[in-house]
């Protein structure tokens, strides 16, 4: 492991936080150093800080600790991600014989420069307590290879030598940091400090010296390790993978439905119970499938994490399941019910301290799938790729530390006090849940103004989107608005007339997400021309583009739903032409009439497998200049030609003959989606009009 250290970059850092000062500028570069590297620290672990003096309200210069605060990354942290505290206050504290967590929390909150500042790191006290300028924490996989050990001082003091401290496992907070710093009072040469199971602390007088002392530890623990197992552990590359690449994901197509539904939880609302849904993550690097057919992979799997850092995001075992357990709804159900009862056994041996003490979701969070690789699960993208992340670095990590030696991990008294440590649990935060949180919806004719509004509707109340279209150029400038939705958002392009297109598409949604919840078959096409005039291919088109393709819909999104086994919703985007079809508009009106009979039929038959099937009536919905309705695009200028409107004058006509006079915007039919998908009330086989209200066109 090189040094990334650069003067020309350390100078530029030092040019753009000029306000900020030198030192802290260094800092900030050393930790984005770190953070950017996943073998040394990964999703907000570790932490770094900087002694330094910064001015008070009366303009005094006062000795603080700039630290990581709670929220930041190492990777981009800024400025106001290095809270400034108070040095020698909380240097005081080192007095105390004992101090808990809330008077630790106090404490340093109270002698913070600015108390707007996020919480200072839980290790805050450790950094302070040791008199060097900059101090560094990581969590090094080569370093937790030697630690992970049932003997780890025999491979901390052959890799890394005498000049290195090691100590064993503490809990963070007050006790680690008096046990950190008498250590290094009792050998003032050393160049680090190593924690069993933990990771690394080095310090230096400038921030360069302290991360290089980082990067050379790390080196040395990587070339010891290298030399004693004598290069790649057997169990990442031995084990040839029993499936393709091409292989693992069309496996994956199948059981992930079937995983997400076994772990997925109803819930109770006042309502009814409603389900906690989960999304995937997959994996399929070919050392994590080679590791998840290995032999010792299942034993491996039941062991703790690397890090007990890790056990808040992804539990302290993984679930092992064999290709057969995964696939078969009821194998999986029952493996994840006996790792829930591990768990459950697991809490109240070790967590349970008083009828206060609340079980946390005792569900698996990364499940291993033989010859496959690995999975995450969480309510939101964002999450599961987390878990995903550190579950990977932990299978190459475990694999490696069982080569040297054999994998030990942290006992398990001890990793639920880490688990259950409100210090660490409120690094989670408390946001509110959304009301599709965990759903996952898929839209069809997302490039149009309705599937625009549809898309938007359901990303705004946390739903997952899985948005297609036949038009790719499209449906990319219409997705564009929503790029703040990040992973929740997917596209993909599809040809609904084509059933191995719709098979495709709702394959990609599945490896993105791991099932559906929600789907809207909306896409939609017309043609104006009498019956007697009628172009019978044109005819032809829409009925296969209107209702082939809301049929090929329901069929691919049948499977899926029923192989989960927890409900979910379609919405069937109909039209007001089905009860108040117009002269010239037959070939539209009768598609979608036949697109409402499907719903009704799939209303009958879904509701053995418990999903309800709905329909919406929208008219007369325009969309805006950024995305058109591609409807009305075709129609609108006949309607104009009959009527003698101009574009304004038409939007006006429709709205008008509204009863409530009121424009129908595609954010309403989006709207619309969410009520039926929400399942607040049990609601099936009805069709909602939004149209401003149609007399003529009211269900019936």
């Amino acid at each position: 492991m090189p040094s990334r250290w650069n003067d020309d970059t350390a100078r530029d850092y030092c040019r753009r936080f000029a306000d900020h000062g030198e030192s802290l500028a260094l800092r900030l570069y050393t930790s984005h150093l770190l953070g950017q590297d996943p073998t040394l620290v990964l999703h907000g672990g570790g932490n770094t800080s900087v002694k330094t003096t910064q001015r008070d309200l009366l303009g005094r210069e006062v000795a603080v600790l700039r630290v990581k605060g709670s929220g930041s990354d190492l990777a981009d942290v800024g400025p106001a991600g290095m809270p400034a505290v108070r040095l020698e206050p909380v240097r005081e504290l080192r007095r105390l014989d004992r101090l808990d967590d809330a008077a630790m929390v106090n404490a340093v909150r109270a002698a913070l420069l600015d108390s707007t500042a996020p919480n200072p790191s839980v290790e805050t006290l450790l950094h302070a307590f040791l008199p060097h300028p900059f101090v560094d924490h990581t969590h090094a996989n080569a370093i937790l290879v030697l630690t992970d050990q049932p003997d780890p001082a025999r491979h901390v003091q052959a890799a890394l030598g005498d000049d290195v401290v090691l100590l064993p496992w503490i809990m963070p907070g007050f006790p680690l940091a008096k046990a950190v710093a008498d250590a290094f009072e009792r050998s003032p040469a050393c160049r680090g400090i190593v924690l069993e199971k933990h990771g690394l602390f080095t310090f230096g007088d400038d921030a360069r010296q302290s991360y290089e002392r980082t990067i050379d530890l790390v080196e040395r623990a990587e070339r010891y390790v290298d030399r004693t197992i004598g290069g790649r552990p057997a169990m990442l590359w031995a084990e040839s993978a029993p499936l393709s690449l091409v292989e693992r994901q069309q496996f994956l197509q199948r059981a992930l439905p079937v995983l997400r539904g076994a772990v997925a939880r109803p819930v109770p609302t006042p309502v009814g119970p409603q389900w906690q849904r989960i999304v995937t993550e997959p994996r399929l690097h070919d050392d994590l499938a080679a590791f998840a057919a290995h032999a010792n992979a299942a034993k491996l799997c039941a062991t703790g994490p690397i890090t007990p850092d890790h056990v808040i995001r992804t539990k302290a075992h993984y679930l092992y399941l064999s290709r057969a357990d995964a696939a078969a709804a009821d194998q999986c159900r029952r493996a994840v019910a006996n790792y829930v009862a591990v768990y459950q056994r697991y809490f109240e041996t070790h967590c349970r301290k008083g009828a206060g003490t609340q079980m946390l979701r005792p569900l698996p969070v990364v499940a291993v799938v033989e010859g496959v690789g690995l999975v995450a699960m969480a309510p939101t993208p964002a999450a599961a790729g987390i878990a995903a992340d550190i579950a990977e670095h932990t299978l190459r990590v475990k694999a490696t530390a069982d080569e040297l030696d054999r994998y030990t991990a942290l006992a398990d008294a001890a990793l639920a006090e880490m688990e259950y440590w409100p210090l660490e649990l409120a690094k989670l935060g408390k946001a509110p849940e959304p009301l599709l949180h965990g759903q996952v919806a898929f839209v069809t004719g997302a490039a149009g103004a309705i599937g625009a509004g549809i898309v938007e509707a359901l990303l705004d109340a946390g739903a997952c989107v899985h948005a297609t279209d036949v038009d790719e150029a499209r449906l990319t400038a219409a997705m564009r608005r929503f790029g703040k939705a990040g992973a929740r958002l997917r596209t993909s392009v599809a040809d609904l007339c084509d059933p191995a297109a719709v098979e495709a598409a709702f394959g990609a949604c599945v490896l993105s997400f791991g099932g559906v919840d929600c789907v809207v078959p909306n896409a939609g096409i017309a043609h104006v021309g009498r019956l007697e005039d009628m172009d019978v291919e044109r005819f032809a088109r829409v009925q296969a583009v209107n209702t082939n393709g809301t049929l090929h819909v329901l069929r691919a999104a049948a499977r899926i739903l029923r192989a989960q086994g927890t409900g979910g919703s379609v919405v069937v985007q109909a039209s007001k032409n089905v009860f108040a079809p117009g002269a010239g508009f037959g070939a539209y009106s009768a598609s979608k009439a036949a697109a409402l009979q499907l719903a009704r039929i799939a209303a009958l038959e879904f509701a053995e497998f418990g999903v309800r099937v709905n329909a919406i009536n929208a008219d007369a919905v325009f969309g805006d200049d950024a995305v058109p309705s591609q409807l009305w695009q075709q129609v609108g200028p006949d309607r104009m030609k009959a009527r003698g409107l101009d574009a304004a004058g038409l939007r006006a006509f429709y709205r008008e003959r509204s009863l409530l006079k009121a424009e129908v915007l595609p954010r309403h039919v989006g709207e619309a989606v969410v009520w039926f998908a929400a399942q607040r009330t049990p609601t099936t086989g009805a069709v909602l009009p939004v149209d401003g209200g149609i007399a003529e066109a009211f269900p019936r």
